[in-house]
């Protein structure tokens, strides 16, 4: 079987000069090759690298880009890897990189923490799409990190099943465009009228795009959803609720005793869906957001809630998926740490 297509190296719009002369690498790394070099030693190594967590690979072209671009000559290198969104193992071989240490010894730092990073955020999205399946999972954690890990993560995300992301940025690894929904800003800027807000979105914004209005803003879901659909008639795609944990909506004021009421919780969307069909909008869909994990969600499916997406956020920025690289084999011969020996791994594809 042929390997599968890797991103383009170019699509990553690294700093190319920069990542050469060492500037983002640990500095241990730049002067281990300054000294190789000094020496005019050029132990031909094999570096191992690895994960401690079962996980969902990120990253990994990425990765691959910073070897071919970064490398100080790239034809001296023999690279080995997985694929974008393999299952893995702890302990398990994800790359493996052969040549000169000093053609690659700055690189480290780099391919380590894209690795580290996307995976975090693949591995998550994928455990969230799981949980939520077959309803759809949008990916909408720009706001909770800085600006430029958007296009790797976006990416990650959209390897991982997330069926849209929030930013342009996000979604420009595959030719994409980000979603969204009517903001509370704009209801905010139209005085608070979600009706008004959400024709003018209709307006304005063309029918290619769905059309997914915040219902939230007064605390009163059911009426606000309600209102929504009859203005906006087939034109509504759907609606979201996105109440603060600390609130408890208002149709659930004379329902309270049973169940925690704050936040988006099931009751809120049952009592949704039961206002949407009985004004006679069966075909509106309910996307919910706030505060959603792998948990709250596998708890929302268990009981299903007739959610028909989730919004998920900061939460796919959560734990730790790291990465490590030892230097295994020199001059074909085994030389390792301790507890660190030379780990072939059969699903290993060879990169051109």
């Amino acid at each position: 079987m042929a390997p599968r297509p890797r991103l383009d190296p170019e699509i990553f719009n690294l700093p190319v000069a920069k990542m050469r002369a060492g500037y983002y690498s640990d500095k241990y790394f730049v002067r281990a090759r300054e000294i190789l070099l000094a020496d005019r030693y050029r132990p031909r190594v094999t570096m191992q690298v690895f994960g401690k967590a079962q996980a969902f690979l990120g990253g990994v072209d990425e990765a691959i880009a910073i070897l071919k671009l970064c490398a100080i000559e790239w034809p001296e290198l023999e690279v080995h890897a997985l694929q974008e969104g393999d299952e893995i193992d702890p302990w398990e071989t994800v790359l493996l990189i052969e040549g000169p240490y000093d053609a690659f010894a700055h690189l480290e730092t780099l391919y380590l923490g894209v690795l580290s990073r996307r995976t975090r955020v693949g591995t998550n999205t994928r455990r969230v799409v799981e949980a939520a399946a077959p309803k759809e999972v949008m990916f909408f954690p720009a706001r909770h990190d800085h600006w430029l890990v958007q296009t790797g993560d976006g990416y990650a995300a959209h390897v991982a099943g997330a069926i849209g992301v929030s930013t342009d940025a996000q979604a420009s690894w595959w030719g994409s465009q980000g979603v969204g929904t009517v903001p509370h800003a704009l209801i905010a800027a139209y005085g608070g009228d979600t009706v008004l807000a959400t024709r003018k979105f209709a307006e304005r914004i063309g029918p290619e795009v769905r059309l997914i209005s915040l219902v939230d803003f007064e605390n009163d879901c059911v009426r606000i959803s309600v209102e929504v659909a009859r203005a906006l008639g087939d034109r509504l795609y759907g609606v979201r609720l996105d109440t603060s944990e600390m609130l408890v909506d208002r149709s659930l004021w004379n329902q309270m005793g049973t169940f925690k009421p704050t936040g988006v919780n099931p009751q809120l969307v049952w009592n949704v869906r039961r206002g949407l069909d009985q004004a006679g909008f069966p075909g509106v869909k309910i996307v919910v957001s706030g505060g959603f994990t792998v948990e709250k969600i596998r708890d929302f499916e268990r009981e299903r809630v007739p959610v028909d997406g989730y919004g998920v956020g900061s939460s796919l920025f959560q734990g730790r998926f790291d990465f490590t690289a030892d230097v295994v084999l020199v001059d074909g011969r085994p030389c390792a740490k301790v507890g660190r020996e030379y780990r072939p791994n059969p699903r290993l594809e060879r990169v051109d």
